[in-house]
């Protein structure tokens, strides 16, 4: 029988005195990572992780590694995934939105580009709220049956509660400005290869 590692967690207190020993994967959009990002982290959005997994099962054996999102529910799932192929790691409690919550600063690159990128979460909210009042819109003013569509984005939102994943945001994820450039994900996977 074959041993899965079970992930660990770290607090936000415990990772920021490790920081300098851990190696630190963010795996949000590249547009959330841009707006700010732990210290030396790494961008590996979780749609690609499968696609890093030997440059991350390489830098688990020089160090710890570390997987961060904005509030965990992605690390979580990012160090089920790597934990299934045999990878220790950890997820950060509280992800990005905790390290800030304990008044630790992230990192912003100063050449970054100067529009603010949203959050997956944002554009979530954004996008279910103009289909819902564009449903509701095209309900009253031109057949009732269209009301359809805000019902559905609601049972969507319940859906997406209770079972904690969300088929919105993963839409959203594979759209330009959520995709890591190939050569930012061959620069992430070089630097894991060369811890």
């Amino acid at each position: 029988m074959t041993h899965v590692p079970v992930p660990r967690a770290l607090g936000a207190q415990q990772a920021r005195t490790r920081i300098h020993e851990l190696t630190v994967i963010d795996v949000r959009t590249p547009a959330e990572y841009a707006s700010g990002h732990l210290p030396a982290a790494l961008n590996i959005p979780l749609d690609r992780i499968r696609r890093a997994l030997p440059e991350i099962r390489h830098a688990a054996q020089a160090a710890d590694v570390l997987v961060v999102c904005a509030s965990g529910a992605r690390s979580e799932k990012a160090c089920r995934i790597l934990a299934a192929q045999g990878v220790v790691t950890a997820t950060l409690v509280g992800g990005a939105e905790g390290w800030t919550a304990r008044g630790y600063d992230l990192h912003t690159p100063a050449a970054r580009d100067t529009r603010a990128g949203w959050s997956t979460e944002r554009q979530v909210r954004f996008t279910a709220g103009s289909v819902v009042l564009l449903g509701v819109l095209l309900g009253l003013l031109v057949h009732p049956a269209l009301l359809l569509i805000p019902a559905g984005i609601a049972g969507g939102l319940v859906f997406s509660a209770v079972t904690n994943t969300c088929g919105m945001a993963a839409v959203l994820g594979r759209l330009p400005h959520n995709r890591p450039g190939a050569a930012d994900l061959n620069a992430a996977r070089a630097a894991l290869r060369n811890r």
